[in-house]
């Protein structure tokens, strides 16, 4: 069965619109691949963490992962940082990447813009990134479009690799997410939703309780008319919450529409809060118990053994092609 990695950053509170863009496709995938999932701690402190913080956030991001549906079973769960063997498979690929293939990467361009003082983690992450796919042999790796450059230098630095020291590695290839259902922003439905958005209001969490959720979908911005249908140009408010509506219920938009024909904004968005409401109630409740069990170390643990055997593997494998051999 072919492999498919997915990174997980323990970083920012998701949001409805990281349910619907990425762990439904998540959810997707495990059925039809060898799947791996990993939190990527260490990318995280690319930029300044507060370590209780990063640390509670680890086992918050995984046990919400896991509510969600991503099924233990079906998937290789680990902690990016308990596999020692992945930077040291990372410095032996830095040692093999040009300078100007890592200061080309575009989120690196944009970061070191904002901050002078960057680190160095910062230019090399994309490496980093690079031995998280390659020590698996990964054959896809889920990307947002806007990732795909992460996959092209993976690809690049293996190929290298391979020809200097012979094959070695597999070259992955980028999956695309499909576009599916676009969640927009509460208070200015133009935009995308954002987990990094400055006003609280303009997004939903999963871990928002019903009242937060009610009070932010009854005040989420629509229009001064009263029809309900879909119409992303002249109606983007209500259209955003009718792509909402339809995810979170199983509902065809045109359902939906046929159902609130005649009915006025207030009825529909009560019904709207209450589809989210019993959905991410499930979700919490698993989320809680998650995390008042031992299960997330069980999951872990047993996923890190079969993660480090494989990258050890492949560590010793390099260290011998690169001629890092005692004996």
């Amino acid at each position: 069965m072919q492999k498919v990695l997915t990174g997980l950053q323990p970083t920012g509170e998701l949001t409805i619109g990281n349910y619907i863009g990425s762990i439904k496709q998540m959810i997707e995938l495990q059925n039809d691949y060898d799947s791996y999932i990993f939190i990527a701690d260490l990318h995280a402190i690319t930029l300044p963490q507060q370590p209780e913080v990063l640390k509670k956030r680890i086992r918050e991001v995984l046990a919400l992962y896991i509510a969600c549906g991503i099924d233990p079973e079906k998937n290789t769960i680990y902690v990016q940082s308990e596999n020692e063997y992945i930077p040291c498979i990372s410095w032996l690929l830095e040692c093999n990447t040009y300078y100007g293939e890592a200061s080309r990467m575009i989120q690196f361009k944009e970061k070191s813009k904002k901050n002078a003082n960057f680190s160095v983690g910062l230019l090399t992450y994309p490496i980093l990134m690079a031995a998280d796919i390659l020590y698996l042999d990964t054959d896809y790796v889920p990307v947002g479009i806007d990732q795909k450059q992460h996959v092209e230098i993976a690809r690049d630095i293996a190929d290298r690799f391979n020809k200097t020291y012979g094959e070695t590695f597999h070259l992955p290839q980028p999956l695309i997410r499909n576009s599916g259902a676009k969640i927009k922003d509460l208070k200015d439905p133009t935009k995308k939703m954002s987990k990094s958005s400055e006003n609280p209001n303009s997004s939903i969490r999963l871990l928002d309780p019903p009242e937060k959720i009610r009070k932010k979908i009854m005040a989420a911005t629509t229009d001064s008319e009263s029809s309900i249908h879909y119409d992303p140009e002249k109606k983007p408010g209500i259209s955003n919450l009718l792509t909402i509506c339809s995810v979170f219920s199983n509902q065809s938009i045109s359902d939906l529409e046929n159902q609130f024909k005649g009915k006025n904004y207030g009825e529909f968005k009560r019904y709207v809060a209450d589809v989210l409401c019993e959905k991410l109630s499930e979700i919490q409740t698993k989320y809680e118990q998650l995390l008042n069990s031992n299960q997330l170390d069980e999951i872990c643990e047993k996923g890190i053994q079969k993660a480090r055997e494989l990258a050890k593997e492949k560590y010793e494998l390099m260290k011998d092609k690169m001629g890092l051999i005692r004996k």
